[in-house]
């Protein structure tokens, strides 16, 4: 299974549409907030299955603020992250994944990468697709490849 993992495109799709023209074809795409609106374009984009949470700035959306599902015996909890004031650590929400039975957690927000792990837990944080925040500035977003037993490999890419 091929998932792309994006997050932070705030209205701004030029981006994605590059992205998906490289990377297809992919079973699931995991958008991790802040669509603006954009969230209807973002699925028809894509023809397979699209979990879209709600960030900091998607006001008056329907979204829903997280979700938690299992995919190839993983527990995924995905959320914007601003709930567990991850521009400043990550800790809270790690707790937090931890407390949920997650194996998984994916969060955006900070619109820089980050991938880390640990025995018990992977945390990552795709960056911004859109606007980019961490050095060198490239939009970003990584790609998770489970296998048939569930083994697990991510990459973090650049535009």
């Amino acid at each position: 299974m091929r998932i792309l993992i994006i997050s932070d495109t705030h209205k701004s799709h030029r981006n994605l549409e590059k992205v998906l023209e490289e990377v297809r074809p992919v079973d699931m795409m995991i958008h991790l907030g802040d669509t603006e609106g954009g969230e209807d374009y973002i699925k028809s984009l894509v023809d397979c299955p699209a979990h879209i949470i709600r960030g900091n700035n998607d006001f008056f959306s329907d979204l829903p603020k997280e979700e938690e599902f299992d995919i190839g015996g993983h527990h995924i909890f995905i959320t914007h992250g601003h709930y567990y004031y991850v521009a400043m650590s990550e800790e809270r929400l790690k707790e937090e994944a931890r407390e949920r039975g997650a194996d998984i957690v994916m969060y955006g927000h900070t619109h820089k990468p980050a991938l880390t792990q640990e025995k018990d837990l992977i945390t990552l944080n795709p960056g911004s697709i859109a606007y980019p925040r961490q050095q060198g500035r490239k939009p970003s977003y990584m790609l998770m490849e489970l296998d048939e037993e569930g083994k697990i490999e991510i990459s973090q890419e650049y535009l």
